[in-house]
């Protein structure tokens, strides 16, 4: 571990690490021990074995902690620290393998009251192991081992430091691969384990320093690769302890921050300043406590004091302050003021000021006042001096005074300001009026010569200075004097950034990196400005700073792009554009990172092959690791198993592999892996799959017929699918007679074809045809029969069709008809098939899919009033015969028809309806075109009330709740465009239910009758209403119903005849309607005939004997023999007839049934049943019914045969038979 002082980045590094490792994560910058003695200080490190005493072996009561903090070394010599806490005070004793050291004077052992014990001894040969021993009277002693420095496993390498920010703290942790196998097993660190670094700030308690990974935090914790930095932000005093990391099996490494290294650091940092040209610029900065050792730099490089910079410290010591006078170009650049451990810069910038010009020696005011500026310029008129052809003036900046340009001047064209870009060549003129003697140049004060690599040419009286190639040096403040006159301009040269050669012929290389490993970007350049830089990925910019991702950072003369563990998509087109006032630049490099290649794409398809192996199928991977794929690695686990076998290697071109050996009936799960140079990648894994045993082929399709002759048939027909019918070794094909069952095989071999043409046919025959596929496991299912064809030779095609003609034409569509072709002409025509075609393509389309089997067709989904020609073709199994096609385009647009009512029987007029009805009066009608449709009523137009509507052949009459005003002859009136009319009328009634008649009269009529008389019923006064009638009801109670008398009177005259004396009649009136009846009208009092005595009369019973209808039993229906399957129900049946009823008894082979558990009977109105509900073989045999009374007795036998199941083979069971049979 290494402790670092930064005077310029103003903070302390901890770094701990491998010997060359670090350059791969950071870039390389001068070491602070480069810069001279006295600058900086340094720690050398010496790595210490730190442990702590356990409370058991601690001499203390009560416990205590005692912990052994290691110290770094100093120079040659190696120091020992041991915290030790107890009470009573211990007593500490250090002793190695030599013996006590008490005594020895190469050691110094000191106790300070804080129980701190030291011992300092030289490093060169004394690796030994020393041990320091406390005990007191609390307890037994306790001991600590300090092992020598090369037995730790922790070896640190002289690391460069790196610039941090202006206030920052690191500690980088790198377990470098040369010193793994000097560890050994005690502190060999794996990158790949992991391990919890410990920072401890305080050595009194032992306490973890917290630290986060963002910039929030005083301790900030970054990772790049395999290396670890704890930068501490705003130092102070307090900040001064031992920070020691602490990694699992590998010890301790420390370092320690004295109080007197922390020094004080910047508050008011120094500020980029601007001047003008020959002005005066400050720059400031105040630190936090005085600081009289601070320095001043300029451009990295101690700044040397004279008369035009002066440095000014205040009397605190708090306050530096730098003063340039009369500053020039040659000043810019940046400016630091540092300690040793912190710093701070900032640019200085010199301006180009506003133009002067100055008159002659003979203007002494003038002359003086210019002096004091610095210069003189003296310029003409004219503007246009001759330049070079990249350079040019800086705005505003060639002024002239009206003074120079008077008589009295010397020069009628002088310097001008110019700014070219470096490399670029540069020429400064001036004219002189007259010969002034000879002439010198100036840059800055000093006269130029030949060997400052410029050139000076004399034209007459024009002067000028040639630069062949501007450099950044060479930019200032040039005069031309020739006797007392002088002319001044500011040279400006742009210099934008510039990269080597030969990095950019590095950055032309890919750099190539393997995933996980830190990655660097470093570009180097030159540039005299301050430089901004900006890095991109495939276009994007790369934003750096997190603290977790990318890290970027810009130097004097340098940029890096720091990436902490490369990943694929870390992959691309890199660039980085620098740029300053003096211009920019942009360079690109390309990264390759290296990874092992993603899992193949899925699903990992699995498929049986049913005999042949499991077939894979796969996709490559969608990234395979920036290298080839070199072969696949196909494994296999049996389900309920957890070792993978290899089972292939398939090359990196094959994305299907076939295992053949996996057994059938298992479940297996497979996966695959893509291998490159890297190693093997994730595996892609497929569910569980079952490898069935195998199967027959399932039954092919039927076979399509392609060609029939007299002679033979040929057949064609697919692979049948399903299980089974992967391996498919050939064909067997079988024929048949149609109605037969009997199948006859074609070929007694499989034929691998699906083709075959079947001979030895009879002609004039009709045959059906079947396949059946066969596998390694044997043929399977016969597939279902073809069409059946006849044996006959092919038939020709029919002739063209006749009498083609167009029957109807609509707005959509157009009907054809056509005659059936002339049979001389060709073979009778089994269908037809109708073309269109439109006027502007010659191109004919199918109307219809299929055939027409009839000889008319209507077109539809056509186009209004837009020609279409059409052609009918007659085909049939010959194929197609010659079209005939309409000689004229047909127009989709109906036939002219003259407007007509359609209206039928069911039609009513007079339409009468009920006052408060809503009226729909619907009249259809017909017409080429729509007509205009008019309503009336009575000859006049319709009232408002009234609505009607048209559409379709359809016109409607819509009167909501009628009245009768609304009675009348309504008429509906149709024109046609062409003036052609039809008219269609009926009469409305409109009408309620009629009022009830008047009061009833009733007086006697002839004998046995009576005369019903009444008032008429009010509405038939009125000449608009409905005709009624009347209907006379009679009752001859107050309780009893009415019953009609008579029913459509029209007449209010009614007689009653066979009217009884004695009984009472009560009548009813009722006035009705089309629309109903009206409310009753009833006699108030009954019509009553007095009663006569009634003649005796004497009545004689006649008289008759009974019927004998005894008889005895006889069976009307009989019993029948049944033949039945095992299993099923069994029902026998038969009618007898017998009076008085018969008894019926049921016998099996004479013996009675009565009781028995396995039958039952029923007898229902002389039908009587025995049922066997599941028949056995046991219950075949002869059974009998027979029915008994007291006359005699009748017999009905019948025979049960009981059949063995469907499939089992076997014979039919024997009805049984009697013995003496």
């Amino acid at each position: 571990m290494e402790l670092w002082l930064f005077p310029e980045a103003g903070a302390l590094c901890l770094r701990t690490g491998s010997l060359g490792h670090h350059s791969k994560a950071f870039p390389r910058s001068p070491s602070p021990l480069e810069s001279g003695p006295g600058t900086h200080k340094r720690l050398i490190p010496f790595p210490v074995q730190g442990e702590s005493f356990s409370q058991g072996s601690c001499p203390s009561s009560p416990p205590h902690q005692t912990t052994c903090l290691p110290l770094p070394a100093t120079g040659k010599h190696a120091i020992f620290r041991a915290v030790v806490c107890g009470e009573p005070g211990p007593r500490v004793h250090w002793h190695c393998s030599k013996g006590d050291l008490s005594n020895s004077g190469r050691y110094q052992i000191s106790d300070s009251p804080g129980s701190k014990g030291y011992a300092s001894l030289p490093l060169t040969g004394d690796t030994d192991l020393h041990r320091c021993t406390a005990v007191n009277t609390a307890g037994r002693p306790c001991s600590i081992s300090f092992p020598p420095p090369r037995a730790l496993g922790l070896h640190p390498a002289p690391l460069r430091p790196t610039p941090l920010s202006s206030s920052g703290v690191g500690v980088v942790w790198c377990p470098g691969r040369s010193s793994a196998s000097r560890m050994g097993a005690g502190g060999a660190v794996d990158p790949l384990r992991p391990w919890s670094p410990l920072f401890l700030s305080w050595p009194q308690d032992g306490e973890t320093a917290p630290y986060g990974f963002d910039n929030q935090t005083k301790h900030r914790l970054q990772h790049l690769g395999k290396q670890y930095q704890l930068q501490s932000r705003d130092l102070r005093p307090e900040d001064a302890a031992i920070y020691q990391v602490r990694v699992p099996d590998a010890g301790v490494s420390c370092a320690e921050l004295e109080a007197s290294a922390v020094l004080p650091q910047a508050v008011v940092p120094l500020a980029c300043a601007h001047c003008g040209e020959q002005d005066n610029a400050v720059l400031e900065g105040t630190f936090s406590g005085p600081c009289p050792s601070a320095t001043w730099h300029r451009r990295h490089r101690p700044l040397r004091l004279s008369d035009r910079y002066e440095v000014f410290v205040s009397s605190d010591g708090l306050t530096h302050r730098l003063l340039a006078r009369r500053a020039c170009f040659s000043d810019v650049g940046r400016y630091s003021l540092g300690t040793k451990l912190h710093a701070c810069s900032a640019w200085l910038v010199v301006e180009a000021g506003k133009d002067k010009s100055l008159l002659t020696a003979s203007t002494g005011h003038q002359h003086r006042k210019a002096s004091k500026e610095g210069g003189s310029d003296v310029h003409g008129q004219r503007t246009d001096a001759t330049r070079s052809p990249g350079s040019r003036h800086k705005p505003g900046a060639v002024g002239f005074s009206q003074e120079a340009r008077g008589p009295t001047g010397h020069f009628s064209q002088g310097l001008a300001d110019l700014e070219v870009q470096r490399g670029e060549a540069a020429v400064l003129s001036c004219t002189l009026t007259s010969d002034l003697g000879p002439g010198a140049w100036f840059k800055d004060g000093v006269k130029l010569s030949a060997q400052d690599g410029v050139a000076f040419e004399q034209d007459g009286l024009e002067h000028r200075l040639l630069i062949a190639h501007a450099e950044g040096t060479q930019a200032g403040r040039y005069s031309f004097g020739a006797g007392d006159q002088q002319s001044t301009a500011t040279l400006t040269v742009h210099e934008p950034p510039v990269i080597a050669p030969d990095m950019m012929a590095k950055l032309r290389e890919p750099l190539v990196v393997k995933a996980g490993e830190p990655v660097t970007m470093k570009v180097a350049f030159q540039s005299c400005l301050p430089v901004q830089a900006t890095w991109s990925k495939d276009g994007a910019e790369v934003a750096g700073g997190d603290g977790r991702g990318a890290q970027v950072a810009v130097g004097d003369s340098s940029t890096w792009l720091c990436l902490p563990s490369a990943s694929r998509k870390d992959c691309g087109q890199y660039s980085v554009a620098l740029s300053s006032k003096g211009g920019s630049l942009q360079a690109e490099l390309t990264l390759q990172v290296l990874d092992k290649p993603q899992p193949p794409q899925g699903p990992l398809e699995v498929q049986d092959g049913h005999g042949a192996g499991v077939c894979l199928c796969w996709r490559p991977p969608t990234d395979d690791g920036g290298q080839a794929l070199r072969y696949y690695v196909v494994e296999r686990r049996q389900a309920g198993l957890s070792t993978w076998l290899k089972v292939g290697e398939p090359p990196a071109d094959s994305t299907t592999f076939t295992d053949a050996e996996a057994e059938q009936g298992k479940k297996y799960s497979f996966r695959v892996r893509a291998v490159t140079a890297e190693g093997p990648g994730e595996a892609l894994e497929s569910d569980e799959v079952l490898v069935a045993p195998e199967v027959l082929p399932g039954p092919p399709p039927p076979p399509a017929i392609l060609s029939a002759s007299s002679q033979s048939v040929t057949l064609s027909w697919t692979a049948p699918r399903g299980p089974g019918s992967a391996r498919i070794l050939g064909y067997l094909i079988e024929k048949r007679k149609k109605g037969r069952s009997t199948w006859v095989a074609v070929n007694q071999q499989p034929v691998p074809e699906k083709k075959w043409t079947v001979l030895d046919l009879r002609q004039g025959c009709q045959y059906e045809f079947r396949v059946t596929a066969v596998a390694p496991s044997g043929p399977g299912e016969p597939g279902p029969p073809s069409d059946a064809v006849f044996a006959q030779d092919p038939m020709r095609p029919p002739g063209p069709v006749r009498d083609l003609q167009v029957t109807d034409t609509l707005h959509a569509s157009i009907t054809l008809s056509w005659a059936q072709p002339d049979p001389q002409d060709g073979d009778e025509a089994l269908g037809y098939v109708v073309e269109l075609g439109d006027s502007a393509s010659p191109q004919w389309s199918p109307c219809h899919a299929g055939t027409v089997p009839g000889t008319t067709y209507t077109i539809k989904g056509l186009r209004p009033r837009e020609g279409y020609f059409m052609r009918v073709t007659a085909v049939n199994d010959g194929g197609r015969g010659p079209p005939t096609a309409l000689d004229t385009a047909v127009q989709a647009m109906p036939v002219s028809v003259c407007p007509k009512f359609l209206m039928d029987a069911s039609t009513k007029d007079p339409l009468t309806v009920r006052a408060g009805d809503t009226v729909r009066v619907p009249v259809h009608f017909e017409a080429a075109s729509m007509p205009d449709v008019t309503w009336l009523k009575d000859g006049l137009p319709l009232p408002k009330r009234s609505v009607t509507s048209v559409k379709d052949g359809l016109t409607q009459l819509l009167v909501p709740a009628a009245s009768l005003a609304d009675s009348g002859l309504y008429a509906v009136m149709l024109r046609s465009p062409r003036g052609e009319e039809a008219t269609y009328s009926f009469r409305l009634r409109v009408a309620a239910r009629p009022r009830p008649p008047g009061p009833i009269l009733l007086r006697e009529g002839t004998l046995g009758s009576v005369i019903v008389e009444w008032v008429p019923s009010p509405d038939e006064a009125d000449g608009r209403a409905v005709p009624l009638h009347y209907t006379v009801l009679t009752r001859s109670s107050p309780h009893a119903p009415w019953r009609p008398a008579a029913e459509r009177l029209h007449t209010c005259r009614f007689t009653l005849v066979g009217v009884l004396p004695g009984h009472e009649y009560h009548f009813r009136v009722v006035a009705k309607n089309e629309l109903g009846a009206s409310e009753p009208s009833d006699t108030r009092q009954p019509w009553v005939v007095p009663r006569q005595p009634p003649d005796r009369v004497t009545v004689k019973a006649p008289s008759y004997q009974e019927p004998d209808l005894r008889q005895k039993p006889r069976f009307l229906v009989g019993l029948r023999t049944h033949l039945l399957p095992l299993g099923s129900e069994c029902c026998m049946t038969c009618a007898v007839r017998g009076c008085p009823r018969p008894r019926v008894t049921w016998f099996k082979n004479h013996q009675s049934l009565a009781g028995d558990p396995a039958v039952y009977s029923t007898d229902l109105l002389g039908v009587c049943s025995l049922v066997i509900p599941n028949v056995s073989a046991e219950d075949a045999g002869k059974y009998k019914a027979v029915a008994e009374n007291t006359l005699g007795q009748a017999i009905s036998t019948a025979t049960l045969i009981v059949m063995a199941c469907s499939g089992c083979g076997s014979e039919p069971t024997r009805p049984w038979q009697s013995p003496e049979a």
